[in-house]
């Protein structure tokens, strides 16, 4: 069941995150747009680039009824990372200017100003799921193996030339191929919480896999349904495994998800829901949040029902 609420009509205050690193230069035009837009529309709009600053700010006006929205320009680490400095409640919304966008494709919000500046006038208030893990919230989907491997190695690639801090598709080129070279595919055991289960004894063994998904969204990478039930309004977390290590079975799930998601019915890949889970390995293994570095396991992982509110368009 959906927790869906009206903006609040006192609320007159927009606030814009912009980050130089996430989303291409055409960006900054659109930004400007929709600073016209909703000053047009009556709302006191503000851009910051610095996070502390804007989250300090949204906090505030939040606190006192007067925020709207905090914008978020960039992708699912934007959001991820507003979500993680801002208080619960505070609305969120994104214009989209990242590499995969899941949250924006889930919810319809627009990289469109004027679609954007629309959801924020005439839209809806509504409630998602969050997951922490070591502490920290995400929004879509922890990532541990392979894909976190390539993660890490992109933004390594990123520190290390500055001038070419943008992320898009093709900067995951040559971290993949880096990967595909050097990654061993550790064994990796996930411990499921699973609902109604009070009992430690009526616990099953642990998963066991080379690839870990845990997902509050359907979609990953580029818009792959490793876990096509997956609700984020729920309560809980679904997790996908993957039990065999190579570049050969990486292409085959790879594949057999692009295709009719026939993953769910291969004896290799198992599908769990679950409040808490406990990822370990006993080989560095390193983990990924929305698409940012997360660290190496182990790590807790549980889910914070109705922790996010998104600003999304009316009929969504």
């Amino acid at each position: 069941m959906q927790d869906t609420a009206s903006l609040p009509p006192d609320a007159d205050h927009v606030l814009i995150s912009v980050n130089p690193k996430a989303g291409r230069r055409s960006a900054a035009r659109r930004v400007d747009q929709l600073v016209d837009l909703l000053g047009q529309r009556g709302f006191q709009v503000d851009v910051y680039t610095d996070l502390a600053e804007v989250s300090a700010e949204a906090n505030r006006l939040h606190a006192e009824g007067q925020l709207r929205a905090l914008v978020g320009i960039g992708g699912d680490g934007t959001a991820a990372e507003l979500a993680n400095r801002t208080n619960e409640g505070v609305p969120l919304t994104l214009l989209a200017a990242g590499t995969a966008n899941l949250l924006s494709k889930h919810f319809q919000l627009s990289g469109n100003p004027e679609k954007l500046c629309q959801t924020i006038a005439d839209g809806k208030l509504l409630r998602i799921d969050a997951g922490r893990a070591a502490g920290r919230l995400f929004l879509v989907m922890v990532g541990c193996g392979f894909d976190a491997d390539v993660v890490g190695r992109v933004h390594s690639h990123r520190e290390a030339n500055p001038r070419g801090a943008h992320i898009g598709y093709a900067s995951y080129t040559k971290p993949i191929l880096e990967s595909i070279r050097s990654y061993g595919y550790p064994e990796i055991q996930v411990y499921c919480d699973q609902p109604g289960e009070q009992a430690a004894e009526d616990r099953p063994s642990p998963l066991t896999a080379r690839w870990v998904f845990v997902c509050n969204l359907p979609r990953y990478g580029w818009g792959l349904r490793v876990a096509p039930e997956a609700v984020p309004t729920d309560g809980l977390l679904d997790v996908c495994t993957f039990r065999r290590g190579s570049l050969f079975h990486g292409l085959r799930y790879t594949a057999a998800v692009q295709f009719g998601g026939w993953h769910r019915r291969m004896s290799d890949c198992m599908m769990r829901q679950a409040r808490r889970l406990r990822i370990t390995s006993e080989e560095p293994v390193v983990y990924q949040l929305d698409g940012d570095p997360g660290g190496v396991l182990p790590v807790d992982v549980e889910v914070l029902p109705s922790r996010a509110t998104l600003v999304v368009p009316a009929g969504e």
